[in-house]
């Protein structure tokens, strides 16, 4: 039987799990260390959870093609890759929380529905920001189960974070600080908001206005960059231009640790995407499991065509076409 994801909010025991299973991969050791990913600084070990933030960071400054530019395209974001790609790291995040846990098979990563704040007209307070949830704001976070506290050596600490050009380097010399988060200062007056259920109807009833588009258009169009209008990109957040939306609203609402490349380092990084992942489900189901571009594509796109392998950053045997139907792995209980 398929996991069920369902809204943090409505599902106390998710919530319990989630924080425990977060708890326990930051204190997973590796066995490898900050040198092994050529991380500069001192050599310091690496935890399971930092893992998924260097491979973030790696994926996001990888471009694509591999002599373009990683702010056009990468293997992450700012193309149609990036709604697979982040539905595999969702995947590998929640069976590694399963296998930490006792290989409780019955966990499911829940999901953040910012929407819903963002119609509530985007309160600081709102309950995903209690200390029963996620705690607040700060710098650093002081309450929650993310909190940084005096004199605690079980602190939540951010250890690896995007250096100046993007590539990962280490937080406090290594030893890690706590957790920072600014509400909606990263916006200009007037747009410190979070996404409403319209921006996400908005992108899920797009239509490309060309006559007699071909299905797949719905999804992404030529170049297959920032500049394209499409749904993946209403959803990522570059369209319509002028400012953020959606996906990219979020993080920069949310502020601190959330804007950069190393933003997983906030585990509501997590719930934000499953919320952004359940968007494209929705998507799917409405107008069919397709993707662009396809094998046709030009050796420029080698990297995020439908059966090119997706690098995390090493390559895993999972593509695009891979990633269009979880049916058989996870549901959510109820679609946008």
């Amino acid at each position: 039987m398929a996991l069920v994801r369902r809204n943090i909010l409505h599902d106390e025991n998710a919530l319990k799990k989630y924080v425990t299973g977060i708890e326990l991969l930051k204190k997973e050791p590796t066995g490898r260390t900050t040198r092994n990913f050529g991380i500069p600084g001192p050599e310091n070990p690496v935890y399971t959870y930092d893992l998924f933030v260097i491979w973030h960071i790696q994926a996001g400054t990888f471009p694509i093609p591999r002599n373009g530019d990683p702010m056009v395209r990468n293997y992450a974001h700012r193309g149609p890759v990036f709604l697979p790609w982040h539905r595999l790291l969702l995947i590998l995040v929640e069976r590694n929380i399963q296998r930490i846990l006792g290989e409780d098979s019955t966990f499911a990563l829940p999901y953040w529905d910012w929407s819903a704040d963002g119609d509530d007209g985007s309160p600081t307070d709102a309950p995903i920001w209690t200390p029963e949830y996620m705690g607040g704001q700060g710098n650093p976070v002081s309450d929650g189960p993310f909190g940084f506290y005096p004199n605690d050596p079980n602190n939540f600490t951010v250890r690896i974070e995007s250096g100046p050009d993007g590539r990962p380097s280490q937080a406090g010399n290594g030893q890690g600080r706590g957790l920072v988060r600014e509400f909606a200062r990263s916006w200009p007056e007037g747009w410190e908001t979070l996404p409403a259920s319209a921006d996400v109807k908005a992108a899920l009833d797009f239509a490309p206005g060309s006559p007699n588009p071909k299905p797949e258009d719905r999804y992404d169009v030529l170049d297959f960059s920032v500049n394209s209008d499409g749904f993946r990109s209403r959803l990522e957040g570059w369209h319509p231009s002028g400012r953020p939306w959606t996906h990219n609203q979020v993080h920069l609402w949310t502020g601190g640790d959330m804007l950069p490349l190393s933003s997983p380092n906030d585990p509501v990084f997590f719930l934000h995407h499953c919320n952004v992942d359940r968007t494209w489900e929705s998507w799917l189901q409405s107008y069919g499991r397709m993707y662009t571009p396809d094998m046709t594509a030009s050796d420029t796109y080698a990297g995020e065509r439908i059966d090119d392998n997706l690098a995390l950053p090493v390559n895993y045997p999972y593509t695009p076409r891979n990633m269009l139907d979880q049916s058989n792995w996870c549901i959510y209980d109820q679609l946008p």
